[in-house]
């Protein structure tokens, strides 16, 4: 068995796409996944599966998802070991930054070099950004709800699937994962 978490995208926030958590678990257990949790009210789904290929992961529970609550909702699924990878990739040292400040955005394709490189990335300081693999790591030390910068990355994400996460998120679910 593997262990996975599920980053659902958009869910519960302005009043729309309302996924109890509670419904999740039940989802992904009549699923035939095991050790079913979730964090926080946001879509954060940790499980294990005997399915080794996330792909086919993302498609069943956004199937399901659409099935049960009537609605699309994208998802990522990562194993725990792509996880761990991700977080570390952070390239701001963790003595920099205040872990409510750094947002992984997890996309489900490497992140489009064109696209970011186009952005004027002194024109937001003091924020900043930089790509991984399949994240965009971003550091705003004034906020995330005053940054300028995270709706212009949005929008440079293109055709792929993009959900954040802020790093103590991050940290507690890769924990979940491991342990």
């Amino acid at each position: 068995m593997t262990s996975y978490v599920a980053l659902l995208r958009g869910i519960n926030v302005g009043g729309h796409k309302k996924v109890p958590m509670a419904a999740l678990r039940e989802l992904l257990t009549g699923l035939g996944h095991g050790a079913v949790r979730t964090h926080l009210q946001s879509g954060n789904a940790v499980f294990t599966s005997a399915e080794q290929d996330p792909a086919l992961l993302v498609e069943e529970l956004e199937r399901a998802i659409e099935d049960r609550f009537g609605f699309e909702v994208r998802c990522i699924v990562l194993s725990a070991a792509e996880l761990r990878a991700a977080a570390g990739r952070n390239p701001f040292p963790a003595a920099s930054f205040e872990p409510s400040k750094l947002v992984v955005i997890f996309l489900s394709s490497p992140p489009d070099l064109g696209r970011l490189g186009t952005i004027d990335a002194g024109k937001y300081r003091p924020d900043e950004f930089r790509p991984g693999e399949r994240e965009i790591f971003v550091h705003c030390p004034g906020g995330l709800g005053t940054s300028k910068l995270m709706p212009v990355l949005g929008k440079a994400t293109g055709d792929a699937v993009a959900t954040a996460r802020n790093w103590n998120t991050v940290v507690k679910l890769l924990a979940m994962s491991e342990g």
